[in-house]
């Protein structure tokens, strides 16, 4: 028996009435503040949005932190992983789910890293494309230290930038 990745799971349960065809999809390789490989995502397109499943490792332990997509598809973790600019935000929207007027097509909900240092989450995002109009491919999606206060503008407050991941 032929197992489906979960990615396609969510992808065909999303678009029921879609003609079949294979779902679009990218990766990100995430890179850490050393520079050094600490994880991946897969993304797959669906009528509605994108879904993304990730996995990042050496991570502060136990706790919340921050995960959104950045507007530069550059991580030089030499500049603090800074060179992937601001959330993207293609509409010029506010930051945070807690705002008026918010929230934006960067923000995505916080995750928690397990006690090993992992982060694994399966995340879904409805205000993004990969191709097309509100197309992430080639930009970054960022891990912070601190988790989101889905309020401070522009970025929630959401600490250091630990570890990024161009999406390909």
């Amino acid at each position: 028996m032929k197992v489906m990745p979960l990615a396609a799971v969510f992808a065909l349960a999303l678009a029921p009435h879609a003609v079949a065809q294979e779902a679009a999809s990218a990766t990100a390789e995430f890179v850490d503040a050393e520079g050094e490989g600490n994880g991946s995502a897969s993304l797959t397109e669906t009528s509605n949005g994108v879904l993304i499943e990730v996995e990042v490792s050496n991570l502060p332990e136990a706790q919340w932190v921050a995960f959104h997509v950045h507007e530069e598809g550059a991580c030089d973790h030499e500049t603090g992983h800074e060179s992937a600019g601001g959330h993207y935000n293609p509409t010029d929207a506010e930051h945070g789910y807690l705002v008026e007027g918010g929230s934006h097509a960067g923000d995505m909900p916080n995750q928690y890293v397990g006690e090993d240092g992992v982060l694994r989450a399966q995340v879904f995002n409805s205000m993004v494309t990969l191709d097309g109009d509100s197309a992430i491919r080639g930009r970054a999606l960022m891990v912070h230290a601190g988790e989101d206060d889905y309020t401070s503008q522009p970025s929630g407050d959401a600490g250091d930038r630990l570890a990024c991941g161009v999406i390909e």
